[in-house]
């Protein structure tokens, strides 16, 4: 199981920058984390981009797409959806914890 959702429309974009923007075989999506010090990932920056697999990830596959993930970032994304979205305001990719989610709604 992988730790990370991601959303049917953030795979369809994924799938479309691997078929038009060069990606070379062998790399797949690397969802991790960046610092904010302390042990509460409310200071941790999201990243998402390709790369290729490294011996310090664990590997997984969403619609055939492979998902890497460093063992070490696994527990800060965990309950985590990468969503695509693609409005007037901005078109992006964005990390929402749907538990916090529910919670403002």
């Amino acid at each position: 199981m992988i730790p990370v959702k991601i959303s049917e429309e953030a795979i369809k974009e994924v799938r479309n920058i691997m078929e038009n923007k060069n990606i070379p075989d062998g790399y797949g999506l690397r969802v991790g984390v960046r610092g904010g010090g302390g042990c509460s990932a409310a200071g941790m920056n999201y990243i998402l981009g390709f790369d290729k697999p490294k011996n310090t990830d664990k590997t997984f596959e969403v619609d055939g797409i492979p998902v890497y993930i460093d063992k070490g970032h696994v527990m800060y994304v965990i309950g985590m959806e990468v969503r695509f979205h693609n409005g007037n305001d901005a078109k992006g990719f964005v990390f929402v914890n749907p538990e916090i989610e529910k919670e403002l709604n």
